[in-house]
């Protein structure tokens, strides 16, 4: 039981949640809400770093061949026969391979800069809000490092509970709660489905330890498996979101607030691509090859749907929400591809999406912020107004197409290497997609940076020196991963192949 390590990784946010309720002592009568409310933010970003930090120096104890580097193991409901008859297969095991280690370090970056960017947002930074999102730093975490399957369901719905109270009560507009309805009702639905598959993996294999698992994945007969899948993907297409289960995604996005957006575009909408990277060909590969045609027919609709309905859009957040319906099938397509170059494409473009959908929601926000509109026909020539704003829009735009030297590019590149691999007509419609998403990122970029200045633009203040630091910090690591993608791609490959290959 390797406690160091463990602590390095959970024990930041939980430190963050004790200081935050015990903090209530910072507050006195004579102290207005400013100098309490500024105490509150300081102690979230301070144990947000730290755990940040915390996962870098994780990064470099890993396991360089592709195993898996242990954290803690805990009996959590073993016991004498006569009292727990039934076990979930043992004690509970948390670890962390060249897969899971990349979702834990973006979503120790992705906290941090949620909480950044909402710094003067009074009414959104209180103590109850900062909890939810040290909470949620807390559960992704777990969620990604669990090696027992029914732990990781139990933790991917409890991810629910926070994000559905940032949204229900910290949301933006009248609508929240709708919003947030549909997104806990979508998603526990879904949910409900892969938990009778996991209880027949149990009915069949005794266990449900991760490894044991894929260590004996030829076990289920090829109808098992088929329908163990379906129900498994019907739950992660929910939650990435694929056509036509994403009705929830533009509507959480646009009553969301702006720290909302960015964890939502950032790290939850991965669950669900993490999950089939984990359970679909390690697990169930013979019921993952019966229904690839399907779940290619259904991305192929996703990425053109998506890349239509995004360039249809008049809100500046709709249009990067749908965008990511648009990028999400392109992952659906190559994580089913039973191809090393689709898997890790499929893991590269999460990662770079992470970053570059985040920054997009961030950069609209600021907008809303100075013109109190989110429609984008009163947006015209914002580059002589905001020009820091526009070169960071134009950059931002050209990740978001894959241009070289993004990330995005490596993911898109192995991604459509993969497709054509399986099918040629497959990749030709992968094609289709960057050239569509070229078409509204370029058009949504050229519409509000270039031209004469509109008349209902009331503000001409440019982001302010935090808002630079964020974006220029995202942009950085966005291209980063891009210019030398060796440091991810090698170790996401070596636990590829140690896992499933």
């Amino acid at each position: 039981m390797n406690w160091v390590l463990s602590s390095l990784l959970f024990l930041p946010p939980l430190m963050g949640i004790f200081h935050l309720l015990t903090a209530g002592a910072l507050k006195s009568p004579a102290r207005q809400w400013g100098s309490y409310g500024s105490a509150l933010k300081r102690i979230a970003l301070f144990w947000s770093f730290i755990s940040l930090i915390s996962t870098i120096i994780l990064w470099l104890s890993l396991d360089q061949e592709g195993g898996f580097t242990p954290l803690m193991d805990i009996d959590w409901i073993e016991g004498p026969e006569k009292i727990i008859p039934i076990t979930m297969g043992g004690p509970l095991v948390f670890a962390v391979d060249g897969i899971s280690i990349y979702f834990i370090i973006l979503t120790g970056f992705i906290v941090p800069c949620s909480i950044l960017i909402s710094w003067h947002s009074v009414k959104y930074l209180t103590k109850g809000f900062l909890i939810c999102m040290l909470i949620l730093e807390f559960l992704l975490y777990a969620v990604f490092s669990v090696l027992d399957i029914f732990m990781f369901y139990i933790l991917f719905e409890g991810v629910l509970i926070p994000m559905y109270l940032i949204l229900g009560i910290w949301g933006s507009r009248e609508e929240k709660m709708q919003a947030a309805y549909y997104f806990f009702f979508y998603t526990l639905i879904g949910s409900v489905l892969m938990l009778l598959c996991l209880f027949s993996l149990y009915n069949i294999h005794g266990t449900t330890d991760y490894l044991t698992l894929a260590s004996c994945s030829h076990v289920p007969s090829q109808q098992q498996q088929k329908w163990i899948f379906l129900g498994i993907f019907l739950a992660m297409a929910v939650k990435i979101p694929i056509f036509p289960f994403h009705i929830w995604l533009p509507k959480a996005h646009v009553e969301a607030p702006v720290a909302g957006s960015v964890l939502l575009a950032g790290i939850l909408l991965k669950l669900g691509g993490y999950g089939l990277v984990r359970l679909s060909w390690p697990i169930l590969p013979l019921g993952a090859q019966n229904l690839a045609p399907a779940v290619i027919a259904m991305g192929i609709v996703g990425i053109v749907y998506g890349s239509f309905a995004t360039c249809r859009q008049i809100d500046v957040k709709r249009l990067v929400a749908y965008s990511s319906v648009a990028h999400m099938g392109l992952v659906s397509i190559t994580l089913v591809t039973h191809d090393i170059i689709g898997l890790t494409g499929s893991i590269f473009i999460m990662l770079a999406h992470g970053i570059v959908s985040s920054l997009l929601f961030i950069l609209v926000t600021i907008l809303y912020d100075r013109h109190h509109t989110r429609l984008i026909k009163y947006y015209r020539g914002l580059s002589i107004t905001m020009p820091i704003w526009g070169t960071i829009m134009i950059v931002t735009s050209l990740a978001n197409v894959a241009v070289p030297p993004s990330g995005n590019f490596i993911g898109e590149y192995l991604s459509i290497l993969s497709s054509f691999n399986w099918n040629p007509i497959i990749g030709v419609f992968v094609c289709s997609g960057v050239i569509l998403s070229a078409v509204y990122s370029f058009y949504f970029a050229n519409r509000v940076t270039f031209g004469a200045s509109g008349s209902l633009i009331t503000s001409p203040r440019d982001v302010n020196r935090r808002e630079f630091y964020i974006t220029a910090s995202m942009i950085f690591f966005a291209f980063l991963i891009g210019v030398y993608p060796i440091f991810i791609l090698e170790v996401i490959q070596n636990s590829l192949f140690f896992i499933a290959l």
